[in-house]
């Protein structure tokens, strides 16, 4: 079968704007000379996707501004769009292109189909000058929409906008309130590794406001918002040294000081749920507040951020039974970068695994089930067993092992469940996060009662 595989190069920004039609033979047939700033942002990212479809990277590399070659030098370029061709396959045509404005920045997205795994969009963000300052792979946007849970009641709860934290780093965020008489138990929700909005969203799926909602609709508040690398994504990919402190604790903790100082919020009873890397951070963020009454913890590793990189691409490349020359060899570059990461063997100016030096520092210090073993508070963590990304043998029975016999630590598994805890059937792959599904409601239901027996 033909492999279906999502690059992990991803990164989850969707966008909703007007489109415009194009395919790749409207583009300039001399590609090798770059179109004057008279011409449409549209037009040059189109320039710039048929110089990388011809390999002409370093003429892409050029328009970029100095801060971005600094940061992504043209061998990461090379390797990034390498990367996805053997994952995506061929190249076949530009279907579209969009253009919008986020934070100030002109953006194009430049939809692309390829012979294997169809649509994806290459997402350029200009300047003030019209060079490239960001460039990423994102998901097209898909026609198939969200749809609520029938377990969420929206009679039940009220959502309220709020902004939490202060410059230069406030985030929007919301809050699901019940309409019943308070003060409430409520929760703060962690994401997972990536840019991910308040909802978690991933495709058509969008399992913290799934999560938010569900409990709302039992009586729990919940606190959710967007990631500091989803509102600020430029000026953080400007940032050469930071770790998953700014990436995600501290945003966190300032999540549970604004739930703490809430009227109607019952500050005996404040818990943080944390999912993937959350999850993985939920421990320290614990040990650094005692605001906390509890820490939940779904689909959290046992194993380091490095491991988990290498193994989930080895899984995917070989869901076909074969792993090809190409794969191969796209393995082994990233073990390399693995032993160069466990030696920390990394300059301040050549990120590995596109994360900077200080954050492999950090997380090479940081042992979540030790940390986890300090603390006072009770744990709940929750493990899908069609997770293939953090798995039940490799991950969650270290952490059941390791707690077996502590009370204040309890499991619970679900057989259907994949990595966002939505349910399938069949061999896991990355490309069933593209259908539409909600986070299964006994996740909800043991959730809500581990809060209300504390």
């Amino acid at each position: 079968m033909k492999k279906q595989v999502i690059s992990v190069i991803i990164i989850l920004v969707l966008i909703s704007t007007v489109f415009s039609g194009c395919t790749v033979n409207e583009i300039n047939d001399d590609d090798t000379n770059p179109p004057s700033n008279e011409v449409s942002l549209e037009t040059k990212s189109r320039y710039y996707v048929e110089n990388l479809t011809n390999e002409n990277y370093q003429i892409v590399f050029e328009e970029f501004t100095s801060e971005m070659k600094s940061v992504f030098p043209i061998k990461d370029l090379q390797y990034a769009w390498e990367s996805l061709l053997s994952t995506y396959g061929t190249f076949e045509e530009i279907v579209r292109t969009k253009q919008t404005e986020e934070q100030g920045y002109q953006i194009v997205y430049v939809t692309c189909s390829f012979s294997t795994l169809g649509f994806l969009d290459l997402r350029f963000v200009f300047d003030d000058q019209n060079r490239i300052a960001g460039f990423q792979f994102v998901p097209t946007e898909t026609t198939e929409n969200y749809s609520s849970p029938d377990y969420v009641n929206t009679s039940l709860f009220i959502e309220q906008n709020i902004t939490i934290g202060s410059d230069p780093w406030k985030l929007p965020a919301t809050l699901s309130i019940p309409t019943r008489s308070g003060p409430f138990p409520a929760v703060v929700l962690v994401h997972g590794s990536g840019p991910n909005d308040r909802d978690e969203t991933l495709g058509p799926n969008k399992p913290f406001k799934d999560i938010a909602q569900g409990l709302a609709s039992k009586g729990i508040m919940v606190l959710r918002y967007d990631k500091r690398t989803n509102v600020y994504s430029n000026k953080f990919a400007a940032l050469t040294n930071y770790t998953p402190e700014e990436e995600v604790i501290a945003d966190a903790l300032t999540a549970i000081s604004y739930l703490k100082n809430q009227s109607n919020v019952d500050v005996s009873n404040i818990f943080l749920l944390g999912h993937s890397l959350g999850a993985m951070l939920a421990p320290e963020i614990a040990r650094q507040t005692n605001n906390l009454t509890g820490v939940i913890m779904l689909a959290t590793s046992a194993r380091s951020l490095e491991d988990l990189y290498i193994d989930q691409i080895s899984y995917l490349f070989e869901l076909d039974g074969t792993i090809d020359e190409q794969e191969q060899e796209q393995i082994n570059e990233i073990e390399e970068s693995v032993q160069k990461i466990k030696k920390l063997n990394i300059t301040e100016n050549d990120p590995l695994l596109n994360l900077p030096k200080s954050y492999w520092e950090y997380l090479s210090t940081y042992e979540p089930i030790e940390t986890a073993q300090n603390l006072t508070v009770p744990l709940l963590l929750l493990q899908g067993k069609r997770d293939y990304q953090v798995t039940y043998e490799d991950d969650f029975l270290v952490w059941q092992n390791t707690f077996n016999s502590t009370s204040r630590v309890s499991f619970q598994t679900y057989e259907s469940l994949n990595h966002l805890f939505i349910s399938g059937s069949g061999t896991p792959t990355n490309t069933e996060y593209l259908s539409p599904g909600n986070v299964d409601e006994s996740v909800i239901n043991d959730i809500e009662n581990w809060i209300k027996n504390r």
